[in-house]
């Protein structure tokens, strides 16, 4: 998909890290210029209190082959959004992809409080970080992305509808966060066809994002070194798979196909034939429902 993207533009919208700059370096890698946005930049960090910076994603998607452009932006604040969006206008005529991948809000939800236990604070936070910013930020870049036929729009979240709808997922704020961005994306979808334009909802698999790799002790290098204690990280994906699949849609002709629709990285795919970094296609989300869940052993043979 080399320069599939050339002279197209693309705003993702939270891609400071994993998901998002995973996705953004791809957009690049096909030629894209890409907006890329976050709070967490080399003069300042937001209250993930991580290191990686947009400016650091920008220069990778520059460097991928594409444009890569930083702006800071907290997208609860609906004039920097508004001038996130008036920017991109002045300087490009137009938008082509809005990837909406806000999140930040791994440090505020629990695995174990309920409803009634968990910090109503944090709660309202995630809700807030997950659903407000996706709102305010398609609210003000939608008009500009439907001035021409093709535009895409893609709601990223964590799980499919259908899985989500079947499954608790991890504490109640965090489940009606995720479950929150695929109905949104169905929403849009039905106010943007007339437009000619495209919504989806797109989920990861388990994704080796800084954090989770972090998280287990591990590198992108020596990541299976994990597997001793935690097996079934064996069918996890690097973010670039979720960009190979953004970069995949934004290039077909026929996306419209998919409007409305709840995807996956693994599914999209088998679909059009691109791979993880390793040259594998891991399946997240069927390995999920017919061995993680089930308790059978790990064995990723035949899902990626």
């Amino acid at each position: 998909m080399t320069s599939s993207l050339e002279g197209k533009v693309a705003l993702v919208a939270g891609a400071t890290r994993g998901a998002g700059r995973g996705i953004a370096v791809e957009l690049g890698a096909a030629g894209a210029t890409v907006y890329v946005t976050g709070r967490s930049t080399r003069e300042r960090r937001s209250e993930m209190n991580r290191p990686e910076t947009i400016e650091e994603t920008a220069e990778l998607v520059t460097a991928a082959g594409g444009r890569g452009i930083a702006v800071p932006v907290d997208h609860l604040d609906r004039e920097q959004v508004r001038a996130l969006v008036e920017r991109i206008d002045a300087e490009q005529g137009g938008l082509d992809v809005l990837v909406n991948d806000i999140w930040g809000g791994e440090l505020l939800f629990s695995w174990n409080d309920r409803l009634w236990e968990h910090s109503l604070d944090d709660g309202l936070r995630i809700l807030r970080l997950a659903i407000d910013t996706h709102i305010i930020t398609s609210h003000y870049a939608l008009p500009l992305l439907i001035r021409r036929p093709g535009g895409l729009v893609v709601e990223v979240t964590d799980g499919t509808a259908e899985y989500n709808a079947a499954n608790y997922r991890v504490s109640f704020f965090y489940d009606l966060a995720k479950t929150s961005v695929n109905r949104m994306a169905f929403a849009q979808a039905k106010e943007l066809a007339p437009h000619g334009a495209t919504a989806v909802s797109l989920t990861p698999g388990w994704l080796r994002s800084e954090l989770m790799l972090e998280h287990f002790g591990v590198t992108e290098a020596n990541w299976r070194d994990a597997l001793a204690t935690v097996p079934h990280f064996a069918i996890s994906e690097t973010p670039a798979f979720v960009g190979r699949a953004v970069t995949a849609l934004a290039a077909d002709p026929e996306v419209s196909r998919w409007n409305g629709q709840s995807l996956s990285s693994g599914q999209l795919a088998q679909v059009y034939g691109f791979t993880d970094v390793d040259g594998s296609r891991p399946d997240c989300w069927r390995y999920m429902v017919e061995v993680q869940d089930p308790g059978r052993p790990a064995d990723v043979t035949g899902y990626r």
